[in-house]
């Protein structure tokens, strides 16, 4: 059972030491995001603006934690507004293939619509990330047009958020 948990101060150096220790594994799909990034300092002011615009509720950015407590992972919700926001994930080397991006996409669409209150959600991916791909299509993503991502060649999905995503209570008759 995996845990997704909305990202505090506290989570600055697991973080730091998954994106680290990641690194090479994220950048043969997603851009890289530069030396300064995996500095302490750099990552301590990044980390700092990340929390402001989730205390501005422009984004929500979330960890993703196995049974053990281990952060393994991140799945965030970027530019909320009007109902909609962009998808955002990714699993490190360690628990990849194991189901992990599919059961926490699946947890941020439920939150999504039912603690946000978002209508839909958009992701991108690149063609050479079939992995990603899969996830999204396994979560109800609908393939809707080709883009570029960081210069490479890459794919659009959208997703309605509804009645799915909510639990259904129990009603006494």
């Amino acid at each position: 059972m995996l845990t997704l948990e909305p990202l505090r101060a506290d989570h600055a150096d697991a973080l730091l030491a998954f994106e680290r220790e990641n690194r090479a594994y994220f950048a043969r799909s997603i851009p890289d995001r530069g030396d300064a990034y995996f500095t302490a300092a750099g990552f301590a002011e990044r980390h700092r603006a990340l929390l402001a615009e989730q205390h501005a509720r422009v984004c929500r950015f979330h960890v993703v934690l196995d049974e053990e407590g281990n952060l393994i992972g991140r799945v965030n919700l970027i530019d909320v507004t009007d109902g909609r926001a962009e998808l955002g994930y990714r699993v490190g080397e360690r628990a990849a293939g194991r189901g992990v991006a599919t059961a926490a996409v699946a947890q941020v669409c439920r939150l999504a619509a039912t603690d946000y209150g978002l209508m839909s959600l958009t992701a991108v991916t690149t063609l050479d990330n079939p992995a990603s791909m899969t996830v999204l299509a396994r979560s109800g993503f609908a393939r809707v047009e080709d883009t570029t991502v960081a210069g490479r060649p890459g794919v659009r999905y959208a997703r309605r958020l509804g009645r799915l995503d909510v639990p259904e209570t129990g009603s006494s008759g």
